[in-house]
């Protein structure tokens, strides 16, 4: 994700440049969680549970003067093009709860992928590296489950065409919704209809949603994971109805510009 978190400021770092940022202080009610500590956690912890996975990508974005972390640990199995994330986000400024959610990447445009919930660490006490390192083993143990239902979902998506009609309705489906700003419905379209890719130049629900996900990348540390979960819950539903129209149900037509 070479290019996320370029919005407003944004400013993408190296791990070691966490390390460089200062700390809050710590009162009786509040703990702070070093980006960097945090960071360094999360990638001992992944490389331990993901035997058969080798770290392939660290990316790490800071906003608000380094006040607000987003991060993005990328993982390979074999020769797939898709591979294992675990994203985080982490704030100095309690503009946000410590989050982490799993997910994937697809090597080719860096786009990201997120299903399922964020997993959120709602106070800083004094224990709260117990809190954390429990609940991160947890959530990557379960991180492979994530990981094949997304590539299964990717799949199913490259199966279904979509015209350009289609694909307009489906952005106004997502902009409706809140999903995409006003500016990036403009990368969106652009995405869509030049593909910076040749492998999303096929005219399918695949290609779309990558197109979507690229257009998320100027999102802000703190709703930029709610996004992409959102974003694929959304593009899957679509899958779900169109799957459900080629076996002879209704559908709502959102996949071809064609009469309603």
């Amino acid at each position: 994700m070479t290019d996320f978190l370029m919005h407003r400021g944004g400013e993408l770092v190296t791990k070691d440049q966490l390390d460089l940022i200062p700390l809050p202080e710590q009162t009786e009610s509040y703990m702070p969680v070093s980006h960097y500590h945090l960071a360094d956690k999360f990638l001992t912890i992944s490389q331990d549970i993901l035997r058969n996975y080798v770290l392939v990508g660290e990316n790490y974005g800071i906003a608000r003067q380094g006040s607000q972390l987003f991060a993005v640990l990328k993982f390979q199995n074999g020769k797939s093009e898709m591979g294992l994330s675990i994203a985080f986000r982490n704030s100095y400024d309690r503009s946000m709860a410590l989050g982490m959610a799993i997910g994937a990447s697809v090597f080719v445009c860096d786009n990201l992928s997120l299903s399922g919930e964020i997993v959120v660490m709602k106070k800083h006490t004094k224990n709260v590296w117990n809190e954390l390192e429990e609940t991160a083993i947890a959530t990557i143990y379960k991180s492979q489950k994530n990981y094949e239902q997304i590539t299964c979902d990717a799949g199913a998506m490259r199966t279904l065409s979509m015209d350009d009609g289609g694909a307009f309705r489906a952005m106004g489906l997502l902009f409706g919704k809140d999903i995409i700003s006003p500016r990036q419905l403009t990368v969106l379209k652009d995405e869509w209809l030049n593909p910076s890719h040749q492998e999303f130049k096929p005219r399918s629900l695949w290609s779309f949603y990558n197109a979507a996900t690229e257009s998320l990348k100027s999102s802000p540390p703190v709703t930029i994971m709610e996004k992409h979960i959102r974003l694929h819950a959304a593009i899957t539903d679509i899958g779900k109805e169109a799957s459900h129209a080629q076996n002879g149900a209704p559908a709502a037509g959102l996949l071809s510009g064609g009469e309603r």
